[in-house]
């Protein structure tokens, strides 16, 4: 029965279904052959979903939409280039400054390329950086978003474990900060080597007026992430205050969002966050069968028989988790994967923020590999550019992506230092 409920969701990910509906149809087709009543699939899910943090979704969306609406972006990406620009491939690092900047906001890797991309790869283009450089960069710096806070792959870790949502989001942080210097210097480098140009260096006055049309927008970040870690209040709640911030910056000080563009906006969010629900409900309801089937503990079994050395099961967890980010959507596989090899780690004694922070960071690489990497196929549209050239000329950044992932595995403190300071 487990050979079929696989072999079923292949062959619809095969046929191209979407992962949410290729989940829900293998689960159904098990059922049926199976002695399980069907009357289980609305109960489970039904549980998969009723998770008080999981409300914190459609808020961080909500939030991340509206800021958009208001023209954050072009504002961020002003002053990332009055402050980099003057630097040899100075918009190649105030692309990857804009996504640190704009993932601390949306939280997903896809509307930062697509925004920043749509802004970024043209100009680029324009200032004589090559097509597939120009798109590499902007799909592998987009992947900074779902480490840093408010990420939704952190919230739905939190809720398969219990984890505190505010404990995963300060774990994210220095991971992501290492990753976006790391691109930085990767960045640079190929700029001087293919001597990419830059700019007048800008006045003070610029930077500084630029700093201040950019400073609302990342107040947001700084409110989630301080007001959960000090108490103000819950994920849930900061996810609302974040609406309200949103919609308070749009209309009164940035002046861009109006009132008839909200519902717009609302309608959006509504159709993120239902897609996304839908994911999670089937996606329990399969991780349900797998563990009617034994499967989380078989699979823990066969890793710990084949070795219990730490550094060689956590170098095999890696290689498993960025073989399925290459071919799975990333929370699809969080939700699938993540409780069956938490209990791995645990078993080697990995710290379960740790090893949160390494699933996540692995399944985001794939976002830029093929063939499933989601964000080359957005930073293609934009740029114009075939899948091929953009996965080959992101190599480096791929690169860079799997050193940052073994400071994270293989050194604790990377993830575990700054919640310790402020959890323990």
């Amino acid at each position: 029965m487990t050979a079929l409920l696989f072999i079923v969701f292949l062959i619809l990910l095969i046929l191209g279904f979407p992962i949410a509906f290729a989940l829900g149809l293998s689960a159904f087709v098990y059922l049926l052959f199976s002695d399980i009543p069907l009357m289980v699939i609305p109960q489970k899910m039904y549980a998969g979903i009723d998770v008080f943090v999981l409300l914190s979704i459609p808020g961080f969306i909500l939030a991340g939409n509206l800021m958009n609406a208001s023209g954050i972006t072009s504002r961020i990406i002003r002053f990332c280039n009055a402050l980099l620009g003057h630097i040899r491939g100075g918009l190649g690092l105030a692309n990857v400054g804009a996504s640190l900047l704009f993932g601390g906001i949306s939280g997903t890797a896809i509307a930062d390329t697509a925004s920043i991309g749509s802004v970024m790869i043209p100009a680029m283009k324009k200032e004589g950086y090559d097509a597939p450089f120009s798109c590499a960069i902007t799909a592998s710096s987009s992947t900074i978003g779902p480490v840093l806070p408010p990420s939704l792959p952190m919230i739905i870790a939190a809720t398969l474990t219990g984890l505190s949502v505010g404990k995963l989001f300060v774990a994210g942080v220095v991971p992501g900060l290492l990753l976006g210097l790391g691109f930085m210097v990767v960045t640079y480098l190929i700029s001087v080597k293919r001597k990419y140009p830059k700019s007048p260096r800008a006045p003070l006055a610029k930077v500084v007026k630029s700093f201040f049309q950019a400073f609302w927008a990342i107040m947001m970040t700084l409110i989630i992430l301080f007001g959960i870690i000090g108490g103000v209040f819950t994920p849930t709640e900061a996810s609302i205050v974040a609406v309200i911030y949103a919609i308070a910056i749009g209309l009164w000080v940035y002046k861009e969002l109006e009132w008839k563009m909200i519902p717009v906006v609302m309608l959006q969010s509504a159709k993120t966050t239902a897609s996304l629900m839908v994911l999670v409900g089937f996606a329990n309801l399969f991780a349900w069968i797998m563990t009617v089937e034994e499967l989380p503990q078989l699979i823990a079994d066969s890793m710990l028989e084949f070795t219990e050395n730490k550094l060689l099961l956590l170098l095999m967890i890696n290689l498993l988790l960025i073989f399925v980010g290459a071919f799975m959507e990333t929370i699809a596989a969080l939700l699938i994967l993540f409780p069956v090899l938490l209990g791995v780690a645990i078993q080697i004694g990995v710290d379960p923020v740790q090893f949160a922070i390494i699933m996540v960071f692995n399944l985001v690489i794939g976002l830029t590999t093929p063939p499933v990497g989601v964000c080359l196929f957005v930073a293609s549209s934009i740029g114009k550019v075939s899948l091929e050239k953009i996965a080959k000329a992101g190599l480096p950044f791929l690169l860079v992506s799997i050193f940052v992932l073994l400071l994270v595995t293989y050194i604790p403190e990377v993830s575990l230092w700054l919640p310790g300071l402020f959890y323990d």
